[in-house]
């Protein structure tokens, strides 16, 4: 019986599965590149720009939760106004004055008395048919003011008369018609109202 020799023993067990040694004749095989390899990654799979260092996914850009929670807790409504209007919010009060099937001049009804009024104290104002027709005119477009006042506050909706808010429109509206009538009843001459200090005013800067 002959004896194996190292060599031979060697290649017996490399068919058995064992792992070859390093022989002097094997080529070294190249390490892989590793930073290509992560560059390469990240340009197929890029990671979120909100990921830290240590590994965690962080937050979300948009939603402000984590990436990988299933359900999100919703929102608190903001009572900031959005960026983006759509439309214009109807003013309080601002709805038809009479039903829908209603013709729309019976849907402004409070407007169109209003704007009624107003003008025919215009009307008398520039036809000037009477003595105190300057007077007169000036005094019913005080008045139409005041009733849009008292319209605003006593109906619900006055369509179209309501521009702001309930309390704003009526210190507009009264102001402005309480100071167009108290103008019409101190104009001279012959006033209709007497005011001592307001005359002293008068004198006192035109002196």
């Amino acid at each position: 019986m002959g004896v194996r020799t190292n060599d031979e023993s060697e290649q017996a067990g490399g068919g058995a599965g064992a792992a070859p040694g390093p022989g002097p004749d094997r080529a070294e095989e190249p390490a892989p590149d590793v930073a290509a390899a992560a560059v390469l990654s990240n340009a197929v799979h890029p990671r979120p720009t909100s990921e830290d260092p240590e590994g965690d996914t962080g937050t979300d850009a948009d939603t402000g939760t984590g990436a990988g929670d299933p359900d999100p807790a919703p929102k608190a409504p903001s009572r900031r106004p959005p960026s983006l209007t759509r439309d214009t919010a109807r003013p309080e009060g601002g709805g038809r004055a009479a039903s829908g099937d209603a013709s729309a001049p019976a849907r402004q009804w409070p407007l169109l008395t209003v704007l009624a009024l107003a003008g025919l104290g215009l009307v008398i104002v520039g036809t000037d048919a009477f003595a105190d027709a300057f007077r007169v005119g000036t005094i019913l477009i005080g008045v139409a003011l005041l009733t849009g006042a008292v319209m605003r506050r006593t109906l619900p909706s006055v369509g179209m008369l309501a521009v702001r808010s309930r309390f704003t429109d009526m210190v507009t509206y009264g102001l402005l018609g309480t100071l167009i009538v108290l103008i019409a009843l101190v104009t001279q001459p012959k006033p209709w109202l007497d005011v001592p200090f307001l005359e002293d005013a008068v004198h006192f800067t035109v002196r």
